[in-house]
């Protein structure tokens, strides 16, 4: 394992295991938090909205069809909210205050975002979950914009994340508090047991599921309120969702998805294909 010892107790596993979910407070330092928000502000200033107006959402999937969509999986691109612009086209408001996220290599090509991702602290937490080669496949910045941040339907992230056998693990990083008033998580414990729902592939005419959604019961769902700089690990079977953010806060956040490398095979239909897989963040 290079030297990697897991960072996890005996006790927060079994937690993990059973309800599917962690929390670890205080993972990331006011430092940190605060370098990865003032890059993205400058990413932010940098980014001219004509040269893009992917819409991201869960709910429609018209941009399923976006070219800017599947480059994304390589390079930083930027999604706007569904209701970011009226009805003449133009941003209702400041571009800053437009975009749902940013996606879906930070992790590789930004280079703060490459240093925490591949930090030993990312590494000892993903070691603890068994992890031989972990390769983050994609990373996004969520802005959960005050006002107009769009729901997040309930899903599993092994459906967009697709390895044979499954291995997904997400992490998602509270650059903001989040609570229930700004959108925060929300999920069932102990979904995961009963195993994947349904796939997103990529076929000839662009991503489609592969079934429809189960209904879903929503006194199931518990929410998942984080402080700032709080990190929660997500098991890939997890049913979780998060609902619009109606009230004047946003509620950033930093979310990575992890795959085993060794012994499992990246499936062809992901909607992510990639000439080169990324680093690995250690191996055998």
């Amino acid at each position: 394992m290079m030297g990697i010892t897991g960072s996890l107790t005996p006790d927060q596993l079994e937690l993990f295991h059973s309800q599917g979910y962690l929390v670890i407070e205080s993972f990331a330092s006011e430092d940190e938090i605060r370098g990865l928000r003032k890059r993205m502000d400058d990413l932010l200033t940098q980014f001219d909205p004509s040269d893009s107006s992917s819409v991201f959402s869960t709910t429609n999937q018209q941009h399923t069809k976006d070219e800017y969509f599947f480059d994304s999986a390589a390079k930083i691109s930027f999604f706007f909210e569904e209701k970011a612009f009226g009805d003449d086209g133009e941003l209702k408001q400041p571009k800053e205050l437009s975009i749902n996220k940013v996606g879906h290599a930070l992790h590789e090509l930004e280079p703060l975002y490459k240093e925490f991702t591949y930090s030993s602290k990312v590494s000892s937490l993903v070691s603890s979950f068994g992890y031989r080669r972990p390769v983050v496949m994609q990373s996004m910045y969520i802005f959960k914009q005050p006002g107009i941040g769009g729901e997040v339907v309930p899903h599993q992230d092994n459906s967009y994340v697709y390895t044979i056998p499954t291995s997904c693990t997400g992490l998602w990083m509270a650059l903001e508090d989040s609570t229930t008033l700004n959108g925060c998580l929300w999920a069932v414990p102990g979904s995961h047991k009963n195993g994947l729902v349904r796939r997103f592939v990529r076929g000839e005419n662009g991503v489609t599921y592969d079934r429809p959604s189960p209904s879903y019961e929503q006194k199931d769902f518990v929410p998942i309120e984080m402080k700032t700089g709080s990190m929660i690990a997500i098991h890939g079977d997890l049913i979780h969702q998060s609902f619009e953010n109606l009230s004047p806060k946003s509620r950033h956040a930093y979310s990575l998805h992890v795959v085993e490398s060794d012994g499992c095979k990246w499936a062809e239909d992901n909607w992510i294909r990639r000439e080169n897989m990324p680093e690995p963040l250690y191996g055998p």
